[in-house]
């Protein structure tokens, strides 16, 4: 079996699911001839065809409102985004109409659509290329949010969001698109949706991250081993719903928490994280619990990028100071 990077895992679970579910289109700006900006449709439109595998204009707005009417006409949707920061345009369609249709036909109607779109910084882009907005969309109530970390779990978390019969924002950290290789087995299994994966088991610290955040905490958790420190790495790859039972058990165990993420730190998933584990696992912890994130402004261009970004020394120091904590 040959090893394969997180985009072309992406391109396996769609070929799989256009494969084997005739209700499956994917469509978005120039996904078909030229395989998306990305190349995570590459060929598909060849083997699939035009009416499967559809180029659009550009227009966000448009994209989505597709999406909905084909989800609820009992198609399955796969919608491509080109950068997650353009996503902004198309956001009427996703809270007012998408997430609501369940509950706005009391179940008799649901939206299985999967939009997906590349996120984060680390490529050197320009302006309105690098966001992370999975707390904004965490917000909405309805919508699935999912952000894969490697290829193994890009293949099977995609499965399983195309699968669903409610919509889901797919989020594919393009940083590391091509960053790692793994054998992705292209059995059609999928991963489980709202449960964070235990990447490491520990017992001094809980490491709690999700998308490309995780292999800079896998990094220092590997480190922290070679002092004696072991360190337990939580991959969240659901960010909502959050499956916080999991990483109570952890904190429960180890008694100290560091949360790591790109996205700008006001009213994110770390805060979210870190007042949960206030409300509910405040006899747990031995220290207070850290995050280390980006900043609240836009994300830098690329002088400053590595800046905004966590570094492995910013979670080291967040983790010696929660470790020294007496």
């Amino acid at each position: 079996m040959t090893a394969i990077t997180l985009v072309e895992a992406v391109t396996q679970a769609l070929a799989y699911e256009l494969a084997h579910d005739d209700k499956v289109v994917i469509f978005g700006q120039d996904i078909g001839t030229n395989g998306g900006v990305f190349r995570a449709t590459q060929g598909l439109q060849a083997k699939f065809g035009e009416e499967r595998v559809r180029d659009t204009p550009l227009a966000e707005n448009m994209i989505a409102g597709l999406a909905v009417g084909m989800a609820i006409g009992g198609m399955k949707p796969v919608a491509e985004i080109q950068f997650m920061d353009f996503i902004c345009a198309s956001i009427d369609q996703i809270l007012s109409h998408g997430s609501r249709i369940r509950n706005r036909t009391r179940g008799r109607l649901t939206c299985p659509m999967v939009i997906r779109t590349p996120s984060g910084g680390g490529i050197r882009a320009p302006e309105h290329h690098s966001d992370s907005m999975e707390a904004l969309f965490s917000q909405i109530p309805g919508l699935r949010v999912v952000i894969p970390s490697s290829p193994a779990r890009a293949y099977g978390l995609l499965l399983a969001a195309i699968r669903d019969p409610d919509p889901v924002i797919f989020m594919e950290p393009k940083r590391i698109y091509r960053m790692v290789k793994e054998e992705v087995p292209d059995d059609g299994e999928a991963l489980p949706l709202d449960v964070c994966f235990v990447l490491r088991e520990g017992k001094d610290i809980t490491l709690v991250s999700w998308g490309a955040m995780v292999h800079e905490t896998l990094q220092v958790a590997q480190k922290l081993s070679q002092q004696g420190i072991e360190a337990e790495v939580i991959d969240v790859a659901t960010v909502k719903p959050l499956d916080m039972d999991t990483i109570l058990q952890s904190v429960e165990k180890t008694g100290r928490c560091v949360v790591i993420q790109e996205a700008n730190p006001t009213c994110s998933l770390s805060s979210e994280i870190i007042a949960q584990l206030a409300e509910k696992g405040l006899t747990s912890l031995m220290a207070p619990p850290q995050r280390v994130t980006g900043y609240d402004t836009v994300m830098p261009l690329y002088r400053l990028e590595k800046l905004f970004i966590p570094s492995e020394q910013r979670i080291m120091n967040a983790v010696k100071n929660v470790l020294e904590y007496v």
